[in-house]
């Protein structure tokens, strides 16, 4: 794994945290074997999500496409690496 890919994870698991109210932790985010729902993370905390990364980043999530990439912090990592580099 990159460096570019392990500081984006831990950005994101970050953003996991405060979307979630602390609901999941950055650490539990990244080394759940469960996903992120199962691990708590809410429909509201997930649009909260979005909108972080959106800010943050500069890109467009696309909410009526599948939403899959938002179960683990390696898919979202590689979901987001895709609409940086699209940009």
């Amino acid at each position: 794994m990159s460096e570019t890919t392990t500081e984006l994870r831990r950005e994101l698991a970050g953003m996991i945290a405060s979307a979630s109210d602390g609901e999941v932790r950055a650490e539990d985010a990244l080394t759940a074997r469960h996903s992120l729902s199962a691990l708590g993370l809410s429909s509201l905390a997930r649009i909260r999500l979005i909108d972080a990364i959106e800010d943050t980043y500069g890109v467009d999530v696309d909410l009526s496409g599948d939403l899959s990439s938002f179960e683990s912090v390696d898919a979202l990592a590689a979901h987001v690496a895709e609409l940086l580099a699209a940009r």
